[in-house]
């Protein structure tokens, strides 16, 4: 089963110090959807804008989030296999990414990787600002593997 949202939050908000350090916050935690959102302020980089390496955690983030809210952690786990980050412009304020998976995606996923051992998903996602302007475009290759 999947966890409840608020232990989906300390997780994805805690559990990785470099996550917590850079002050991610997840805003919404639901089964198929999260939204999650770091502070420009304290992760900025030497000419004001966010950091790359902000911006690439924003963007890998998710996959974990994800599971967390919507897979059987008692059966399976998730690893990140490969992750790219296209940069569109400066990130010079807070930045915000949303991820969803359906529930048709999700069953799939945990039907393929229960007889299969693993099962592969993409996340292409986009990285935006305050005035919904896209800052980034990433595209990370996950996979729920069975325990």
């Amino acid at each position: 089963m999947a966890f409840p949202a608020e232990i989906a939050r300390k997780f994805t908000e805690d559990k990785i110090a470099f996550v917590k350090r850079m002050n991610l916050k997840a805003e919404v935690l639901e089964p198929g959807f999260v939204r999650l959102r770091v502070p420009l302020a304290g992760n900025e980089n030497h000419i004001g804008s966010m950091y790359a390496g902000a911006l690439f955690t924003l963007a890998e983030i998710p996959g974990g989030a994800l599971f967390l809210t919507s897979f059987d952690a008692s059966k399976f786990y998730p690893i990140v296999k490969e992750m790219n980050l296209r940069f569109r412009r400066p990130a010079t304020g807070d930045i915000v990414v949303e991820a969803h998976l359906g529930a048709e995606e999700i069953e799939r996923l945990q039907s393929e990787a229960q007889a299969n051992g693993k099962a592969e998903y993409v996340l292409e996602l986009q990285l935006t600002d305050g005035s919904g302007e896209v800052v980034a475009l990433s595209r990370g290759i996950y996979q729920l593997r069975k325990h």
